[in-house]
């Protein structure tokens, strides 16, 4: 197997599977419960840290590029999440009833995450399958920019390696599979809860991790320009999933369960993280 076969395969393990298994966990025990899903929320979140700092950002200075130059495509890779994310908000929240002036400025359900709450809607109105079309490309957009960047660092980590699974790229893998385990549950309980057929929802949710695939291709590709490309690819991919935990993941965390767990929970996420990385 090649080197492009080799990056496929173990993104979609990643990706796909990590999701579809968080998916099926969701739909056989049902772990919607606020408290749950915030304190995974929190631990996923701190791997994300975990792997943005004691990994990516090291990787990318590692290839000779200047620190300032790392430090702008974190935030060219912050600016461009938010704004999409500022796009798909502004589309889908004026479309929900519940989504009001005094509804916190982020997300505070799962539902809300990817925006299946809009998908609901329109089944509950009966609108057109135009209308439907187009919230579920919504729901899908939403998913597929929490995964582009998580597959770009798989991706980058394959730059100049062999058709073998390099150690890097195995850690990145798994510490994303264990990240999309909760971020499945958090495609598949809406889902369900909205009235889909657990199989149905299942399957959905194992597809919402392909865009995974993507990311890896198109991080391989820029990586593989040369070395600066291989900084930006890897500078842009961090600064995308810092503003994906810090934006969205933990304040979501936080107003599911107000408690001090949840910050305890993103600590032993980053701890973890930080074993599976340097063990």
């Amino acid at each position: 197997m090649g080197v492009l076969g080799s990056l496929i395969l173990t993104t979609a393990l990643a990706g796909v599977a990590g999701t579809g298994l968080g998916g099926l966990v969701g739909a056989l025990f049902r772990k919607d419960s606020n408290r749950t899903v915030s304190l995974l929320l929190s631990f996923a979140g701190g791997v994300m840290v975990s792997m943005v700092c004691f990994e990516l950002i090291g990787e990318a200075l590692e290839t000779g590029a200047h620190v300032a130059l790392v430090a702008f495509a974190i935030l060219i890779g912050m600016a461009v999440v938010f704004a999409l994310n500022y796009l798909i908000d502004q589309k889908a929240n004026k479309e929900v009833p519940h989504v009001d002036k005094d509804h916190p400025r982020t997300a505070d359900g799962l539902d809300e995450l990817i925006h299946s709450d809009h998908l609901e809607q329109h089944y509950k109105s009966q609108d057109s399958k135009l209308s439907l079309f187009v919230a579920g490309v919504v729901m899908a957009g939403a998913i597929a920019l929490h995964n582009v960047p998580e597959g770009m660092t798989i991706g980058a980590a394959y730059v100049g390696g062999s058709s073998t699974v390099d150690g890097t790229a195995m850690v990145l893998a798994l510490l994303i599979g264990l990240h999309n385990v909760p971020e499945g549950m958090a495609v598949s309980v809406p889902l369900i809860s909205g009235g889909m057929g657990k199989g149905k929802a299942v399957v959905i949710t194992a597809l919402s991790g392909a865009p995974t695939i993507l990311g890896a291709l198109f991080g391989y590709w820029l990586g593989d320009i040369s070395a600066m490309g291989l900084a930006l690819s890897l500078g842009f991919a961090s600064g995308a999933m810092l503003y994906v935990v810090f934006g969205e993941i933990l304040p979501q965390a936080i107003l599911l369960y107000r408690s001090k767990l949840p910050a305890f929970f993103t600590i032993l996420g980053i701890l973890a993280g930080m074993f599976l990385i340097f063990l």
